[in-house]
This record gives C-alpha cells, sequence and structure tokens, in this order.
C-alpha cells in the first residue's frame, strides 16, 4: 500500500522570549496502514496517539525545537517506542523545553527517512531557527516546511535564534529549487504550493521581514 498523508490539527500555546500566545499547529502523519512517522508532535499526544492507533511509529520527526513544536513528543515518544529526531543546532532551544530530555537522534542534511516505501529527504533550512528543516517527498510531490515557508511568506524572524536573511537564503536555495507543483504542508495554517509563493520572494526581501 503506497504511503498517505494524514493531517491533524491541536492547539495550544507558544512561548519564547518571555511572551505567551495561543496556536493552532499543523500535525502531518506519513505511512500507510501499518506504519507510520509523525511531523512535530505539537501539544496534544492523547489525539496524535489516537490518530497512529495501532499502527508502528517509526519515528517523531521535529522540524524545529519551538515549544508548540515539541512539546508533545516526550509523551508520544514514551507511549509508543518511537524514537525523535532533531537537527543538533536546535538542542539550545529544545532544553528550554525538555531539559532532562534529550532527542534520540539527530537529523543531518541530506538525510533520508524512509516510511511505507516513501522517502523524505532532510533539508537543513535554518533561518527561523538555527535547526530548522524542512522534509521532502519527491514520490508524493511535498515538503513539510515547518514554520520556514507558509502560505503566503517566510516564518517569523524576530525573535530569539532567528534571523531573516538566513530564512531567506533557505527559502530560496532549498525550497524555490523544487518542481513548481510541490505542494507545501506547513507547521501553521494552509498549505500551499512551491510555485504559488515563489514569485513573491523579492516582495519578502524588500520588506524585510
Amino acid at each position: 500500500m503506497a504511503a498517505r498523508i494524514e493531517h491533524l490539527v491541536t492547539s495550544g500555546q507558544f512561548s519564547l522570549d518571555g511572551g505567551t500566545w495561543d496556536v493552532d499547529n499543523n500535525v502531518w502523519i506519513i505511512g500507510d496502514d501499518h506504519e507510520v512517522i509523525v511531523i512535530d508532535a505539537a501539544h496534544d499526544a492523547d489525539a496524535i496517539a489516537t490518530a497512529v492507533g495501532d499502527r508502528r511509529l517509526t519515528a517523531i520527526v521535529c522540524t524545529h525545537a519551538h515549544n508548540d513544536h515539541i512539546d508533545a513528543a516526550p509523551e508520544l515518544a514514551a507511549r509508543t517506542g518511537a524514537p525523535i529526531l532533531l537537527h543538533g543546532d536546535d538542542l539550545p532551544l529544545w532544553k528550554q523545553t525538555h531539559p532532562d530530555r534529550d532527542p534520540d537522534a539527530r537529523l543531518a542534511d541530506g538525510q533520508v527517512i524512509e516510511v511505507a516505501g516513501a522517502e523524505l529527504t532532510v533539508l537543513h533550512t535554518p533561518g527561523h531557527a538555527p535547526g530548522a528543516v524542512c522534509l521532502y517527498a519527491q514520490d508524493l510531490g511535498t515538503v513539510f516546511t515547518g514554520d520556514t515557508l507558509f502560505n503566503g511568506g517566510p516564518g517569523a524572524t524576530g525573535r530569539s535564534y532567528s534571523h531573516f536573511p538566513t530564512i531567506i537564503d533557505s527559502i530560496r536555495d532549498r525550497l524555490l529549487a523544487l518542481p513548481a507543483g510541490t505542494k507545501v504542508l506547513t507547521g501553521h495554517g494552509d498549505s500551499t504550493t512551491i510555485g504559488a509563493e515563489a514569485p513573491s520572494l523579492e516582495d519578502w526581501i524588500a520588506r524585510g521581514h
């Protein structure tokens, strides 16, 4: 059976630099009737575990370590035995939320994660966070962008550990190089495509945020 993409929205709070905001997060589940991975275990381990059901969860992949994307990861890992994967450059952010629980393995640029016959290639895309990654599934015509690229522009870069010129470089060099028809499944909000976002690059640069 071919891999498919399932979508769950969970709600909670994002906290950084002394501020807290209510947020809705996209949780992506990729796999088949037997095995899956979860991208960004946000807020609600119960809801995510229910969506996974009796399938084998082979990995919990973190696009970055802001608390709203990782807060449910240790509980989900404890319940399922799945390893938590995070890029090493985001360990300082991770430690702000989970000081006593390390990720189980570090993501590397170019690494391939396999699930249910699908291959997801890790693209290191710093800017929103130092260890931010996107996951490109060529066979599914999809890239999971976390908070690097949204419907309408780049992820936020106004807080600690973020940098606007870096996120622009990541989007230009790593994401806009993908086929125009590639679906962009984001960490928050609506999906888009590479082709829909690419024409706005110069406008984003001109606005500088």
